[in-house]
């Protein structure tokens, strides 16, 4: 779709499907938060208990998750990738910060539940990063790490709205490992009666590395490929993109049998990084005029073509 297409999606996108799409992001964050603790300084004096509202979220986190552990499997993720790979596919082309710009859309300002805009929530995680006197290029991660749900814009990637969209990542092409979130919603997926897809290893081999495992396609593993290749991020950045929902893996220690050597230190860099996501909600809203020239010139220093094929 040409970016001019993309302008006239129209309402209906921009506040009905993206805030039910927010709704459950957030509902899936408030149960990922339940576990989760870490050593960043920030949120040292937060009750992590506020951030949960699980009675409330467990039934939409239910249902969704119900779905979405029945359809990701190997054939639609292969569809998927074939998709967003296609050389006939029209790539629309933004600047980071126009990204944000129009992710902002998803929100819907006349919510009584929330004010908080897209590029407020990824602005307050770049700044707790920033606060923490963290690297610029984990600054950077932290403002552009939600971007992928760009996805629902795009017609031509074949989205369907939210199972494909959020939620906690897994591999798919192995058995689907009981420390997945809710992990019998699985039984009616295909893979999981296929001969070889339902096996420990199944299609990959111990010790192969994350890197060639095939995660469940979503707005994280979205995201990982439209900047591994156009930008200057290092290789931690990008495991904090791809894997932040990776947890099966980063914090209930599943799928360790597929690491390689660089993958601890990749599961270091996402537990440093989840915090900043999870956390940073609460905090004041930031002034967006004020920050940008900032996060202008530092979205440049790790984009330097300016603008992005997404």
């Amino acid at each position: 779709m040409a970016p001019t297409a993309i302008a006239d999606l129209g309402e209906t996108i921009a506040y009905s499907t993206g805030q039910k799409l927010e709704d459950v992001s957030d509902a899936i964050d408030d149960v990922n938060c339940i576990k989760y603790d870490s050593e960043s300084k920030f949120d040292a004096n937060k009750d992590k208990a506020n951030f949960r509202q699980y009675e409330d979220a467990c039934d939409r986190v239910k249902n969704f998750y119900k779905e979405q552990h029945e359809k990701q499997t190997v054939a639609y993720n292969l569809a998927a990738r074939n998709r967003f790979h296609s050389a006939s596919r029209v790539r629309p082309e933004m600047t980071i910060w126009e990204a944000m710009e129009k992710l902002n859309t998803l929100i819907d300002e006349s919510d009584p539940d929330t004010s908080l805009s897209q590029i407020e929530h990824l602005l307050q995680s770049a700044e707790a990063i920033r606060r923490d006197g963290k690297p610029r290029w984990m600054q950077v991660t932290g403002l552009i790490h939600d971007l992928g749900k760009l996805m629902l814009f795009f017609d031509e990637l074949g989205t369907q709205g939210q199972w494909d969209v959020v939620g906690d990542t897994f591999p798919v092409g192995c058995a689907f490992d009981k420390r997945i979130i809710l992990p019998d919603t699985f039984v009616n997926n295909p893979d999981s009666k296929d001969p070889i897809y339902s096996t420990k290893y199944g299609i990959y081999s111990p010790g192969c590395g994350l890197d060639n495992i095939m995660l469940s396609w979503g707005h994280d593993e979205y995201l990982y490929h439209v900047v591994r290749d156009q930008s200057t991020l290092p290789d931690e950045a990008l495991a904090m993109i791809r894997y932040h929902s990776f947890y099966p893996w980063h914090r209930e220690g599943a799928y360790r049998e597929f690491m390689c050597e660089k993958d601890w230190a990749m599961m270091k860099a996402v537990q440093a990084f989840n915090p900043y996501d999870l956390y940073s909600k609460s905090d004041d809203v930031p002034s967006v005029e004020e920050l940008k020239p900032y996060y202008m010139e530092l979205i440049d220093e790790f984009f330097p073509q300016k603008v992005v094929k997404w």
